[in-house]
């Protein structure tokens, strides 16, 4: 299907209760009609580690940061500049340069250190096909709608494409759309190394592959784990990092093994699974990817971003 009809599929797809009782105004976009407009934010006072554990105890990857006073868009944090700092890339140089390794003084930085400043938005009165053609050209997951005052009003997603899509996209199937070129870790892979590879190839997820854990037999392209931002930032957010600590120096919190805290029991997909199939997956199970899998050999992965590719096409 081309964009525009699937998009008029989105459009005409019976919607939840709630959202059927949501009358959207005549001058608002349809973009309105999926987007969350209860929109969680930080002001850019609020410490690094008070952002993590709101995105924790939400389950979201970003968070927009707003003035108080005007409720305008300052800036976002997302799960990836999490990971930068503690170890992707330049913002770990708060960690290890300002405050000389000590992770619990660097965490209480304000969360202004480390946002994205230039913040792709979307105006309240756009379409859902401007918000896939903005989200595929300027390669991002989400993008907060405003106001004509600027004013933070809504916050749209690949994954709430991807979760009205689910069962709907039948003539497409995962082969045409994954990734096939994944880039992969293995168990004895550190916080610090995965969080490396995550920001510097823009990745959520990275698949575990090598030595099975439970049988000594090693088998290089074997899937034993995936390992997520998620992960990462629920083990710096719900204070599981903290059980680390005894000195307050970094390296007893990036020097953690991802097998410690990497899903184990992973949910697979088959090369010929219709992508409507794995948006109903993605919905039931809460995920945003999951590896490609025949004869227990690793092929690939599929993501929201991937389902999004297929509304472009």
């Amino acid at each position: 299907m081309r964009r525009k009809e699937l998009i008029n599929v989105v459009k005409s797809r019976e919607r939840a209760p709630l959202e059927f009782e949501t009358h959207i105004a005549e001058h608002d976009g349809d973009i309105m009609s999926i987007a969350k407009k209860e929109v969680v934010t930080v002001p850019q006072s609020a410490t690094i580690k008070e952002s993590a554990e709101i995105m924790v105890k939400n389950k979201f990857r970003r968070l927009p940061v707003t003035d108080p006073g005007t409720g305008k868009i300052l800036g976002i944090v997302t799960s990836m500049d999490i990971l930068d700092f503690l170890g992707g890339a330049d913002k770990y140089q708060i960690l290890e340069k300002k405050h000389e390794g000590n992770f619990l003084s660097a965490i209480n930085e304000p969360v202004k250190e480390i946002m994205a400043r230039e913040v792709e938005v979307l105006s309240y009165k756009s379409s859902m096909g401007d918000a896939v053609s903005k989200m595929l050209e300027k390669k991002v997951g989400a993008l907060p709608i405003v106001d004509s005052d600027e004013k933070i009003v809504g916050i749209v997603s690949e994954r709430d494409f991807a979760l009205l899509l689910s069962g709907v996209l039948t003539d497409a199937v995962v082969e045409d759309f994954m990734t096939k070129k994944v880039i992969k870790t293995t168990p004895g892979t550190r916080i610090e190394g995965a969080t490396k590879i995550m920001v510097r190839n823009r990745l959520r997820r990275i698949p575990v592959v090598g030595k099975e854990l439970k049988t000594p037999k090693p088998e290089n392209n074997k899937l034993v784990g995936i390992i997520t931002s998620t992960d990462i930032v629920k083990f710096f957010g719900n204070n599981s990092a903290f059980d680390k600590i005894k000195t307050n120096h970094e390296n007893e919190v990036l020097n953690t093994q991802i097998t410690d805290i990497m899903e184990k029991s992973v949910i697979t997909t088959d090369i010929y699974a219709k992508l409507g199939d794995v948006a109903n997956i993605m919905e039931k199970k809460g995920i945003g990817g999951l590896p490609v899998v025949r004869n227990d050999e690793l092929l690939g992965i599929i993501t929201e971003s991937d389902i999004l590719k297929a509304i472009g096409k």
